[in-house]
């Protein structure tokens, strides 16, 4: 089962990665010379969000929870946790911020190439999509990092061994 669970947590966390590096290049090199063209552009970025981006995300998050429940070592690591609140972080402001941006953008764009929106309607929306876009991308990365290097940061007490090898749990306090 551990095996498993870390299988499907390395791919998800390349299928994160590699859809949020996609979303950039879309962003940078996909086609805006016209309305249309634009709004096929951000069909293509929600697309990529809703089927690569979110389910790779969760994907993630689920798996790396279920690492934590299956291999009780990771339980007392400090650089798990730190994992785990930055993914929480990094679903929140994926699902809310880049998901929903893409979602609305497109919808926006639709509107804008059917002349019921003005041509910079987005354009606010876009320096806010570019900076979220590079914080969740840099949250995944420093997950990745973390999940290899394996810093030893915190070290959290085991309720269950604790009073092992201590004076106190081996009689060595009452002398």
């Amino acid at each position: 089962m551990r095996k498993l669970v870390k299988i499907l947590h390395t791919i998800a966390a390349g299928g994160l990665i590699g859809g949020l590096g996609a979303y950039a290049v879309l962003l940078v090199a996909g086609p805006q010379e016209t309305a249309d063209a634009y709004a096929d552009l951000r069909q293509s970025i929600a697309v990529l969000s809703n089927w690569v981006v979110l389910p790779s995300l969760a994907v993630a998050l689920v798996s790396g929870l279920l690492s934590m429940i299956v291999h009780r070592p990771f339980q007392d690591a400090g650089w798990v946790w730190i994992k785990a609140g930055l993914g929480i972080l990094m679903f929140k402001g994926t699902l809310t911020i880049v998901s929903a941006k893409a979602d609305y953008a497109a919808t926006m764009a639709a509107r804008m190439a059917a002349g019921e929106a003005p041509p910079d309607a987005l354009a606010d929306m876009i320096r806010l999509e570019w900076g979220t876009l590079a914080v969740v991308f840099a949250i995944a990365v420093a997950n990745v990092v973390l999940g290899i290097w394996r810093p030893r940061l915190v070290r959290l007490p085991d309720a269950g061994r604790r009073g092992r090898g201590t004076p106190a749990a081996s009689g060595e306090a009452a002398r």
